[in-house]
C-alpha cells in the first residue's frame, strides 16, 4: 500500500497535470462547481472500470467547507449581537463564580459555554423556531455543561431572575423559588428543559431517533410535514462515547434531513486534548461523510480569509493539514508571538504571509466557531440541505475569553473559580459596564428591559415564534383509556389451552390496535426479535416502518404472516440495538410533549438486555417524563432455560425500582397483564401522569384462570390473595406463601404438597410488584415518623397479612433482595423467609434450574416446614423427611457461590 501511495503521489508529467487543472478551472468558471464535480465523478468511474485502484478519501482540506464567496449573509446586526453575546458570557461566568463563592463547593462549568457561545447565539437569533400556531417548533438538545449560558440568555430576556441565577445548583435550599438545575433536567424544570443530555452520548442518540420518529409521524399522517429541525450540540471529546456515533449510519441511511449535529471542536475533553497527536475534525469528517452525512467544517474565522486568498503556493493549507491538535491548542494558550514562531514560522512562505501583522493581530486570527458570519453560513446551508443529515464541525477555543485563568488550558474544564485579575480581564475583554468597586462581587449585569439589547433579543425571538427553551407539560389531545372489559380476551381464562404471558401481552396489544382512539397511537418497538415474542402477526397487520417503502419481494411473500415493510408501517424494528430501540421508545414516549402527539410505545426486548444494558437511557427516560411500556421478555433466571449466564435475568426489577417514576410489575396470569395494561394506559394517556411502566413476561406456557372478582386494585398496589385456605381452624398449622411471575405456579404446587404430605394449609398470594409494595411501605413509615400524634398509617403488606396467621415464605425468579424489600412491613410476629435466584445463570431445563436455585415447589415446602419448626408447629424430623422424600441434597453448594 505504501508503494501504491508513492506512485499515486508522484507527478510524472507536471505540464499535463497543469493542463488538466486549468481545464477544470475553466469548467468551474463557466459552468460552476456542480458541473465540475459531475465530470470528476465520470472520470473516476471510467478509471475504476479500467481497473484503476482509487481509494475513497473521506476527508477534505483542513479549511472551511463553505468558501467566502458562497457564504449566506446574516441579516442581523453584528455589533448588537456581539454586545448581547458578551453580556450573556459575563452573566454565565458570574453564575458559576458566585455559586462557588458560597460554602459547599457547588461546582459548575465556565469553559464549555465560553467556547460555544457564538454557536448558540446565532441559532437563537436566526434559526431556532419555538412552537406556535404557525410552526410546531424545532427541538434543541443543548450540551449539558453549557447550561449557565442558556440561563444567562433567559435572564436577559426576563424569563429568569437574578435571584434564580443565585439559586443555580441550589435546588433544595431554593425549592419553590425557581432554583436552576445543574444541567438540562425536565424532571426538575418541567416547563423549561426538554431533553436530558449531560450524560455524554445520550444527546446524540436521542436526537437521531427523535428525527426518525418525526419522519415516522409524518409518514403515518399523524403530523403534517414541516421544515422543523432537531439541533443536537455536543463536544468533540463526547464523540468517544459509543452512543454518540453508534447510530449515525441510521440517520444517513434514512436520509434524516431534519437533523443537524453541531459539534463544538474546541480540541479538548475533560483533562486535555481530544486528539493531541491527531486531528479530531478530520477524523469526524471522515466518519460522518462515510455514514452519508453532509459534513460542513467551520474551522477558520473571517480574519483568515485574506491569508488563505494570498496562499498561492498552498503552503498555508499544507501547514494547516499537518499541524496536530495539541499544537493548535498551544497556539491559543501561548499567544501571538508563539503562534508566529511555532506555526507560521515553519515555512518561509507562511512566515511571509504574516510578516506585516503584529503579534496581537496574529493572536486575533479567529477560529470559525467564534465567527458569527461563518456560523450563520453553516447553519443556513444545514437547514437548506435536502435528503441527508448535516454535521457542523465548528472549531473553537475552550475557555474562550478566560485569558490566563483557563483559555485553551488542560485544566480549564474544571475551572469554576476566577480570581480578581481574571474577572477584570473578562470584563475588559467583553466591555462589560461593571465598575472596579463592584467587580469583587462579580455582579450580574442587565441593561434593562427597555434597552436596545433586550429589545433586539425579544424581537428576534418573537419572529421565531417565542422563547426557548420551553417545554409542553401535557398534550392538548385528550384520549380516553379503554375500559377493562375491552381486554376480555385476556381477563378470561385460557381454558385447557396453555399460553405464555408474552402471548397474553401481544393479544392485549392487538386489542389496543383495534381501539378507535388508541389504535393508531400504539407504537410496537422491537430490537430485531419480533418472532421471539410472537409478534410476527403484526408484520402483515400493521407493517414495519420503512421510510422508503418496500423495494423488494420478501422471501416469505407467499406465507400468511409475511415480512411486510411499508412507509406507513406502525412497527419500529430497530435492528440488533437495544440502545436504538430504547432511544426510539423515548422519542415516542415524549412525543406528547415535543410534538403534541401522545403515543403509546411498547418496547419489547430480552429483559436481561434492558435496564442492565441501557440503564443510563432508562434513567434519562424518567428524567424526560416519558410515558409508555417497557416489556422485559423471557424474564426471570429460570424461564429462558437454554440461554445461560448472560441471558437469564434475576435483577431487572431491582434496577427498575431505583427509578422513581417507573411502575414495575411481574405478572403471572393473563388477567394480571390486562389489569396492568389498562391501568397504565389510563394513567399515562388519559390522566397524562408522568410515569412509565415496566412489565416482565415469560415464554413458558401454562393454563390461565379467569380474573377473580374485586382484585383489580390490589393487583395494581402489588399484592392480592390468590387462594384463601379458608377460616383457620383451631390448632391448624398454616403458612402464607407469596409468589410472583413464573414461580407463583411453583408456590401453588408447593401449597398442594404441604397439604397432601404434611397437613399444612397455605394461603397463596400473588405479588405482581414487590417494588410497589416497598414504596408504599416506606411511604407509610415516613408519614408515621413525621406525624407522631396522628393515627398511624398501615403499609399495604401489613394490612393484607395482619388478618392471617403463620410464617410467610416468598419465592420469585429474581435475586432474594427483590422479595426481601418488604421484610420491614411483614406484621410483627410473622417469620419471613425469602427464596430467590442469587448467582449466575445456567443452561438447562426449567425444572433443573429451579431446583438448582432452590426456588421450586420442593424447596418452598422445605422452607415453609423449617419456618414452622422455629415456631414449634412441626418437628424437625418433618423437614428431614421432606428433604429425603423430595431427594434434595442438603450438602449442595450455595448457588450464589458456583
Amino acid at each position: 500500500m505504501d508503494q501504491l501511495d508513492d506512485i499515486l503521489n508522484q507527478d510524472l508529467d507536471p505540464v499535463e497535470t497543469q493542463e488538466w487543472v486549468q481545464s477544470l478551472d475553466a469548467v468551474i468558471t463557466h459552468d460552476g462547481t456542480q458541473r465540475a464535480h459531475y465530470l470528476l465523478e465520470r472520470m473516476v468511474e471510467s478509471t475504476r472500470r479500467a481497473g484503476g485502484y482509487l481509494p475513497f478519501d473521506p476527508t477534505t482540506e483542513y479549511v472551511n467547507t463553505i468558501a467566502p464567496a458562497q457564504e449566506a449573509k446574516s441579516p442581523g446586526d453584528p455589533a448588537m449581537e456581539w454586545r448581547i453575546r458578551s453580556l450573556i458570557r459575563w452573566n454565565a461566568m458570574a453564575t458559576v463564580v458566585r455559586a462557588n463563592r458560597k460554602p459547599g463547593e457547588l461546582g459548575g462549568h465556565i469553559a464549555s459555554f465560553a467556547s460555544s457561545a457564538t454557536l448558540y447565539d446565532v441559532g437563537f437569533n436566526h434559526f431556532w423556531r419555538a412552537p406556535s400556531a404557525e410552526h410546531p417548533g424545532d427541538l434543541i438538545l443543548y450540551q449539558g455543561h453549557s447550561s449557565p449560558g442558556i440561563y444567562a440568555r433567559s435572564f436577559l430576556e426576563g424569563r429568569i431572575s437574578a435571584e434564580q441565577l443565585d439559586l443555580f445548583r441550589m435546588e433544595v435550599a431554593g425549592h419553590g423559588r425557581g432554583a436552576l438545575s445543574s444541567y438540562p433536567h425536565p424532571w426538575l424544570m418541567p416547563d423549561y428543559w426538554q431533553v436530558p443530555t449531560v450524560s455524554m452520548g445520550l444527546g446524540p442518540i436521542q436526537a437521531i431517533y427523535q428525527a426518525q420518529f418525526w419522519k415516522y409521524l409524518e409518514h403515518r399522517g399523524l403530523m403534517p410535514k414541516t421544515d422543523r429541525k432537531i439541533w443536537c450540540f455536543m463536544g468533540d471529546g463526547e464523540t468517544d462515547e459509543p452512543e454518540s456515533l453508534g447510530a449515525i449510519a441510521l440517520a444517513g441511511r434514512e436520509g434524516l434531513d431534519n437533523l443537524v449535529f453541531v459539534i463544538n471542536c474546541n480540541l479538548q475533553r475533560l483533562d486535555g486534548p481530544v486528539r493531541g497527536n491527531g486531528k479530531i475534525v478530520q477524523e469526524l469528517e471522515g466518519v460522518f461523510r462515510g455514514a452519508g452525512w453532509n459534513a460542513i467544517k467551520v474551522l477558520w474565522g473571517s480574519y483568515w480569509d485574506p491569508l488563505l486568498a494570498r496562499d498561492t503556493s498552498g503552503q498555508l493549507r499544507k501547514l494547516m493539514m499537518e499541524t496536530v491538535d495539541g499544537e493548535y491548542q498551544a497556539c491559543k494558550a501561548f499567544g501571538g508571538a508563539y503562534t508566529r514562531e511555532h506555526f507560521f514560522g515553519k515555512y518561509p512562505q507562511t512566515r511571509e504571509l504574516v510578516a506585516n501583522l503584529s503579534d496581537d493581530d496574529v493572536w486575533r486570527l479567529n477560529r470559525g466557531g467564534h465567527d458569527p458570519h461563518k456560523v450563520y453560513a453553516a447553519y443556513h446551508a444545514a437547514v437548506n440541505t435536502k435528503g441527508m443529515p448535516t454535521v457542523i464541525l465548528a472549531k473553537t477555543v475552550k475557555g474562550y475569553g478566560m485569558g490566563a485563568a483557563g483559555e485553551s488550558q488542560n485544566p480549564t474544564h474544571q475551572q469554576k473559580k476566577l480570581d480578581a485579575d481574571a474577572v477584570r480581564h473578562f470584563r475588559d475583554r467583553f466591555n462589560i459596564p461593571v465598575s472596579d468597586d463592584k467587580l469583587g462581587d462579580v455582579p450580574y449585569y442587565h441593561p434593562g428591559k427597555d434597552s436596545p439589547e433586550v429589545q433586539y433579543m425579544l424581537e428576534r425571538r418573537a419572529a421565531l415564534g417565542g422563547s426557548l427553551p420551553q417545554r409542553r407539560r401535557t398534550s392538548s389531545i385528550q384520549l380516553k383509556a379503554p375500559p377493562l372489559s375491552a381486554f376480555e380476551q385476556i381477563t378470561k381464562g385460557s381454558g385447557e389451552r396453555e399460553i405464555s404471558t408474552t402471548m397474553a401481552l401481544v393479544r392485549g396489544m392487538n386489542l389496543l390496535l383495534r381501539d378507535k382512539q388508541i389504535g393508531e397511537r400504539v407504537v410496537p418497538i422491537v430490537a430485531d426479535e419480533a418472532r421471539t415474542f410472537g409478534m410476527e402477526g403484526m408484520f402483515r397487520q400493521i407493517g414495519i416502518y420503512a421510510p422508503f417503502g418496500q423495494k423488494y419481494r420478501p422471501q416469505d411473500a407467499d406465507q400468511l404472516l409475511y415480512y411486510r415493510e411499508d412507509q406507513k408501517g406502525q412497527v419500529l424494528q430497530q435492528g440488533i440495538s437495544e440502545a436504538g430501540g430504547m432511544a426510539a421508545w423515548m422519542a415516542a414516549a415524549t412525543s406528547y410533549s415535543i410534538s403534541d402527539q401522545p403515543m403509546l410505545p411498547f418496547f419489547i426486548y430480552y429483559s436481561m438486555f434492558g435496564f442492565q444494558r441501557i440503564g443510563d437511557l432508562a434513567w434519562a427516560a424518567g428524567d424526560s417524563r416519558s410515558r409508555g411500556f417497557l416489556v422485559g421478555g423471557t424474564a426471570g433466571r429460570t424461564t429462558l432455560n437454554g440461554e445461560g449466564l448472560q441471558h437469564e435475568d434475576g435483577h431487572s426489577h431491582l434496577l427498575a425500582g431505583a427509578i422513581p417514576n417507573v411502575r414495575a410489575y411481574d405478572p403471572t396470569f393473563s388477567y394480571e397483564v390486562a389489569v396492568i395494561l389498562q391501568d397504565g394506559i389510563k394513567r399515562m394517556l388519559e390522566d397524562q401522569e408522568d410515569v412509565y411502566y415496566y412489565l416482565t413476561v415469560m415464554n413458558e406456557n401454562y393454563t390461565h384462570p379467569d380474573l377473580p372478582a374485586g382484585v383489580e386494585a390490589d393487583i395494581i398496589k402489588g399484592m392480592y390473595l390468590f387462594k384463601d385456605a379458608g377460616k383457620a381452624k383451631k390448632n391448624e398449622t398454616r403458612v402464607q406463601l407469596l409468589g410472583a411471575g413464573t414461580i407463583l405456579r411453583e408456590v401453588i404446587a408447593a401449597a398442594e404438597l404441604l397439604e397432601k404430605d404434611f397437613g399444612v394449609s397455605a394461603d397463596i398470594w400473588s405479588v405482581p410488584s414487590f417494588v410497589e409494595l416497598r414504596r408504599d411501605g416506606f411511604d407509610a413509615e415516613r408519614w408515621n415518623r413525621l406525624h407522631p400524634e396522628s393515627e398511624p398509617r398501615q403499609p399495604f403488606v401489613t394490612e393484607k397479612l395482619s388478618s392471617h396467621v403463620g410464617p410467610v415464605i416468598a419465592a420469585t425468579d429474581y435475586v432474594r433482595e427483590y422479595a426481601d424489600q418488604i421484610r420491614a412491613f411483614i406484621p410483627d410476629g410473622m417469620r419471613y423467609t425469602v427464596l430467590g435466584t442469587d448467582g449466575y445463570g445456567r443452561s438447562d431445563t426449567r425444572a433443573h434450574l429451579r431446583g438448582f436455585f432452590e426456588v421450586d415447589r420442593y424447596w418452598i415446602v422445605v422452607s415453609a416446614l423449617s419456618a414452622l419448626v422455629r415456631e414449634g408447629k412441626v418437628h424437625a424430623k418433618d423437614v428431614a423427611r421432606a428433604i429425603k422424600e423430595y431427594q434434595l441434597d442438603p450438602e449442595k453448594p450455595n448457588p450464589m457461590s458456583v
